[in-house]
């Protein structure tokens, strides 16, 4: 019986393939890294072609130096960055355009507009999300408005949308397979959470032609099989999931009110809501957190944009140190309280603010700051922002904030943790595999492969490395959260 699955993890920065047993023991890691593309200000794009090709290197890479025979591979499990948006050709599968990245703010203006006409109600009470550029609706719209002939073709049935997992879907069973998942669909703003179909009403209001979409399957489910020329032998494709429901699943947070914070590009906490959506009253999102058997399991979610992207633009736009392991000796070197605040809103903000025109600032530098004091500004606005999603959720579901399980590269770095759960006032885990998003793509796909017979048996696999408890006194909390507030309020547009 077949031993390992593979992971295939496509993120906003770089790619990653990940063999793991049926323990959920990370067997090997591969990780490539691929340009990002700033055309304009608040514009971001991928080349099509380097996410590709990134993913299938580290896929080789990973069963070539793992020594793991191909027969020994039940299949593959594949989690993606959400919302970034391609459009492509249904004959030859090339792009027509370069991937607008989730964190684009090419279409603010139209989103604006879109809310001044009065369409918020119908947007949030179909999706649960936010009119906003972050979501693939206006990217897409976009595209059909202005590469050339697009929406003449769209309208001919010969282009394909789709989010990347949907994108690379299409190349590894050569074009046979135009299909995505639950969640990754309901981060498109044009998918009906309650019905779980393609909205007719948001289809015709952002004028998309319905032949552009993509089958929307469960999260574990039968997504064909890869051709064999990619990876020596045609492999099953069992499991797909947005990263940051990938993550949920990897934290096993399977009864309602747990969540978690994955710390990456961005940052993002999610909570299980369980078979009924929420609707948030402070901005936050509704969400499916995953769909097995048919049966929709709903998250509420709060958005960051940029938490580990601040990291990267210390590391190599203003090159204060060269790796980013290096942050946590930096920010051991601060005196207690310092007062540097930097708000990465390089982006725009995101929940619970909702601002694309907000931009990054530093407040609070004096003679005596340096570049300690500016890194670990860097790695307490990650802290800041997620108290700031902690509130809004404590409110929105009237129960005080519990433990919080939290994942990705950023929480390596213990300085950082133990000052989230100060600044949380709650205790924080840390699980023994921090590579829980593409472990939860793993789990689904095991699923569909028979692995595990239902979720209980994989919540059972979790296992915590360490618990971080508060320590800092509530005085000195709120004082560095309110000095945290009045900075962002002085970026917002």
């Amino acid at each position: 019986m077949a031993a390992y699955l593979l992971a295939i993890d496509q993120g906003t920065t770089s790619s990653r393939a990940i063999l793991f047993d049926r323990d959920g023991h990370v067997i090997r890691v591969a990780q490539r890294e691929f340009p990002q593309h700033f055309p304009q200000d608040g514009w971001i794009e991928h080349d099509p072609q380097d996410i590709w090709e990134s993913v299938l290197a580290t896929c080789r890479e990973v069963l070539d130096l793992s020594g793991v025979a191909l027969s020994d591979i039940a299949g593959i499990g594949i989690t993606n960055q959400r919302e970034t948006t391609l459009l492509w050709d249904r004959a030859t599968g090339q792009p027509l355009y370069k991937a607008i990245v989730w964190q684009d703010r090419r279409t603010a203006d139209f989103c604006r507009q879109l809310r001044d006409e009065g369409h918020a109600e119908l947007v949030q009470s179909h999706t649960g999300l936010l009119i906003d550029p972050y979501f693939s609706a206006t990217k897409l719209a976009w595209m059909l408005e202005n590469v050339e002939g697009a929406r003449e073709r769209a309208a001919r049935g010969e282009l394909a949308f789709g989010t990347v997992d949907t994108f690379l879907l299409w190349r590894l069973t050569g074009g046979r397979v135009h299909a995505t998942d639950a969640t990754n669909a309901s981060r498109t703003m044009l998918f009906n959470i309650h019905t779980q179909k393609w909205d007719d009403e948001l289809l015709a209001l952002f004028d998309i032609p319905p032949s552009l979409m993509p089958d929307v399957l469960d999260s574990s489910d039968d997504f064909g099989t890869t051709e064999a020329q990619w990876l020596g032998a045609e492999l099953p494709i069992g499991g797909v999931v947005g990263d940051q429901q990938a993550a949920l699943v990897g934290q096993a947070c399977f009864e309602p009110g747990t969540g978690k914070s994955t710390y990456g590009t961005g940052c993002f906490m999610i909570v299980n809501t369980g078979a009924k959506p929420a609707t948030s009253r402070n901005r936050l999102l509704t969400t499916v957190a995953y769909r097995l058997n048919g049966k929709t399991t709903y998250a509420m979610e709060g958005s960051i944009f940029v938490a580990g992207a601040a990291v990267q633009w210390l590391r190599d736009g203003l090159k204060l140190f060269t790796n980013a392991a290096e942050t946590e000796a930096l920010a051991k070197q601060t005196r207690d309280g310092h007062s540097v605040y930097l708000v990465p809103a390089f982006t725009g903000l995101g929940a619970p603010h909702w601002d694309p025109k907000a931009r990054g600032a530093i407040f609070g530098l004096t003679r005596d700051t340096g570049i300690a004091e500016i890194v670990a500004a860097g790695l307490q606005a990650v802290c800041y922002q997620t108290r700031d999603l902690q509130s809004c959720m404590s409110d929105d579901m009237g129960v005080p904030p519990g433990t919080l399980r939290v994942d990705g590269g950023m929480v390596a770095n213990e300085w950082l943790v133990q000052f989230l759960a100060d600044m949380l006032g709650v205790q924080v885990d840390r699980p023994t595999v921090l590579e829980t998003t593409a472990l939860g793509a793993a789990y689904l796909a095991g699923l569909q492969f028979g692995w595990y017979r239902d979720l209980g048996e994989i919540a059972e696999l979790w296992r915590c490395e360490r618990s971080f408890i508060p320590s800092m006194p509530e005085t000195e909390r709120e004082r560095l959260y309110q000095g945290w507030l009045e900075a962002v309020e002085r970026v917002k547009s």
